[in-house]
């Protein structure tokens, strides 16, 4: 009896983790990738990061990739229309009992209308939406110093993660690069691009009693530990 008590309740556990649905705010370098990447792993979800998902579609020259590589690079945003495309077919092509984590999408108030009546469809919607509340000298710290493999686009940084062999990945040794995105006047474009279209999004969600600020300033053990204590208040865990 024992036995199937505890079985019962792993059983339960595995439930709620497998579907976990996630979006995650906040400005260029709050660390959202860096969060996802654990939150993935801990709760067994889809990681779907939106840069990601197009710089794949940029290297491989698909007809997406070469519509958003000039605006992509410019920091700007890539239109909702094709945004949408492609992040409802990367979730569609989860497991059917995977949860997800959004990581960069949505980020404007349309896209998040459209993210709201596709999960209706599905009859699902959003567990909770964190907002990484994060200082301007933390992110420009964070993006200035962050190097990504050419090749693999594994992540990195010369202070916070800084590669065993300076300069190169340690994944497939190809060599790393600082992104054009995270220069200095690309990163001054990209926060004004995020306070104009995307802050409102905080609003949003907000009005649909669901979302959650946290330090973004933390450095990943303190925050994940914060993140933990709220899932758990919430009963996501």
């Amino acid at each position: 009896m024992q036995i199937a008590k505890k079985k019962t309740g792993k059983t339960k556990k595995a439930a709620r983790d497998a579907m976990i649905r996630l979006v995650l705010l906040g400005p260029p370098g709050a660390g959202k990738g860096t969060h996802a990447k654990v939150l993935a792993q801990k709760y067994g979800a889809g990681h779907l990061a939106t840069g990601d998902i197009l710089r794949g579609h940029i290297r491989e020259k698909t007809e997406l990739g070469n519509k958003a590589r000039k605006t992509i690079e410019g920091g700007g945003l890539v239109s909702d229309d094709l945004v949408n495309e492609v992040m409802f077919d990367a979730i569609g092509h989860l497991p059917a009992k995977s949860g997800f984590i959004l990581d960069g999408y949505p980020r404007t108030i349309g896209q998040a209308d459209a993210l709201d009546k596709f999960l209706q469809k599905k009859k699902s919607g959003l567990n909770v939406v964190l907002n990484f509340k994060t200082s301007g000298e933390v992110i420009n710290e964070r993006l200035s110093g962050r190097r990504v493999c050419s090749e693999c686009s594994a992540n990195y940084h010369v202070r916070n993660m800084p590669p065993k062999v300076s300069g190169v990945c340690d994944q497939c040794g190809a060599k790393l690069i600082q992104r054009k995105d995270d220069q200095p006047e690309t990163i001054r474009h990209r926060l004004e691009m995020y306070d104009r279209e995307t802050l409102p999004l905080v609003r949003y969600y907000q009005n649909q009693k669901i979302l959650q600020n946290i330090p973004g300033d933390y450095d990943v053990p303190e925050l994940q530990e914060e993140i933990s204590k709220l899932f758990d208040k919430l009963g996501l865990l």
